[in-house]
């Protein structure tokens, strides 16, 4: 139904008479029916119909005298491939003074989507003159390109980029450079020139970064990455710079970025355990269980700050460490939590009863374990049962595991305990 509707318009308005006013004044509507045909050539354009919107917008030039129209009409022209009929049109527009710049710069683009390239230079050199715009050198050394005149197009290129040091025609230098004359420390060269004195905006740190990876060039990557986090703090950038840190195992320059940045606290935390920095580790577990209710980071919480404690007979600290770790249990009741909880009773005479309570309920769960036996052991001691703990230490020491240090030390000790009973 719309498009018949489209084409009964188009076709009322060629059948009638058409004025022209070469004064009229393009704000105001020019005939009656202007904002209806209006409303159809775009509602056309918007649907991919090309040719019905050209048509119409032809149309509204045709009886406003509106050059805006004419202008939209050769675009749908250009969008629907018919390059040559663009190409007619603008002749008959066109006179020898070659003042309309905007039809010169469509006749340019279908003039090189028909491949005849030397018509386009001399037609795109006219315009570079008159209009000086950047586009416009572009477009020119397009053609250029596409005439395998390289050199030519990086000499035309590089003149226009003296004039302002346009970040879009170095890009398009350094392209050429790169692929077209493999001329590859020419293009970084230009690049990173550049990047020192009017700084690294997005579009040259972009290029750079596509450089460097197609040169295989990590550490180039990590400072171009590093420029591009400082002009916009985007995630993936941050991503980027993460997994280069850790793909060269510079662990210490990731922490300071991770801190510096706070892109990615759970990373963060694996990376404070990776260097063992337990005291950093402990409240950004803290602040991970408040921000997401993950019982496990109240667990890691109360761990780390035992293991990262100064003072490990410090009373205080065992109160939280052990009301974090009885919360714990209840939710998430692990074999881990539970014997952890219970050394810790157990080891400073908190509850030594209660701390081998828990012990049992993680034997529950791993009754082969060396490091909970150990635990159980070292319970047996502290109530002064050494018979027993000597006992079940010489199952330990043969289990693996059973040569840490810690259970070493536990042995040597219930060992004497033993003799002495």
């Amino acid at each position: 139904m719309y498009k018949i509707l489209i084409s009964l318009v188009a076709l009322v308005l060629f059948s009638a008479c058409v004025g022209s006013n070469a004064n009229v004044d393009p704000s105001k509507k020019a005939f009656e029916q202007e904002d209806t045909i209006l409303v159809f050539a775009l509602r056309a354009e918007q649907l991919g119909e090309y040719r019905s919107a050209s048509s119409m917008f032809e149309t509204l030039y045709k009886k406003s005298s509106k050059k805006e129209y004419l202008y939209r009409s050769l675009e749908n022209d250009l969008m629907s491939n018919q390059y040559e009929k663009v190409i007619s049109r603008i002749d008959d527009e066109l006179d020898d003074s070659f003042n309309d710049l905007e039809l010169i710069r469509m006749k340019v683009l279908a003039l090189i989507n028909l491949s005849e390239f030397e018509k386009a230079k001399t037609l795109g050199l006219i315009l570079v003159e008159k209009t000086q715009k950047i586009d416009d050198y572009i477009l020119v050394s397009d053609i250029y390109v596409k005439l395998s005149k390289f050199n030519t197009a990086v000499k035309y290129l590089e003149g226009a980029y003296s004039k302002d040091y346009n970040e879009k025609i170095l890009d398009k230098i350094a392209v050429i450079l790169y692929v077209n004359l493999e001329r590859k420390k020419d293009a970084i060269a230009h690049l990173e020139t550049h990047a020192k004195i009017h700084g690294c905006s997005e579009l040259i740190c972009n290029r750079l970064l596509s450089i460097y990876s197609n040169e295989n060039d990590i550490d180039a990557l990590l400072r171009i990455y590093l420029k591009l986090y400082e002009i916009d703090q985007n995630e993936q950038v941050a991503q980027k710079i993460v997994q280069i840190y850790g793909y060269t195992k510079d662990y210490i320059k990731l922490i300071s970025f991770l801190e510096e940045s706070k892109t990615d606290d759970k990373l963060l935390l694996q990376m404070y355990m990776q260097v063992k920095n337990y005291k950093k580790a402990a409240p950004l577990s803290q602040k991970l269980y408040n921000e997401t209710a993950n019982i496990s980071y109240l667990a890691q919480s109360a761990i780390y700050e035992y293991e990262g404690s100064d003072n490990k007979n410090d009373a205080k600290m065992h109160k939280r460490v052990i009301e974090k770790l009885k919360n714990v249990v209840l939710v998430e009741p692990k074999a881990l939590y539970y014997n952890y909880l219970g050394y810790i009773m157990i080891d400073h005479s908190i509850d030594v009863k209660a701390g081998m309570v828990y012990i049992e309920k993680a034997l529950e769960e791993q009754p082969d374990s060396a490091y909970y036996l150990d635990s159980k052991a070292w319970g047996y001691y502290k109530l002064g049962e050494c018979k027993k703990a000597y006992k079940l230490m010489k199952k330990v020491v043969d289990m693996e595991g059973g040569n840490e240090k810690e259970v070493q030390d536990h042995y040597k000790i219930i060992k004497k305990c033993k003799r002495k009973k």
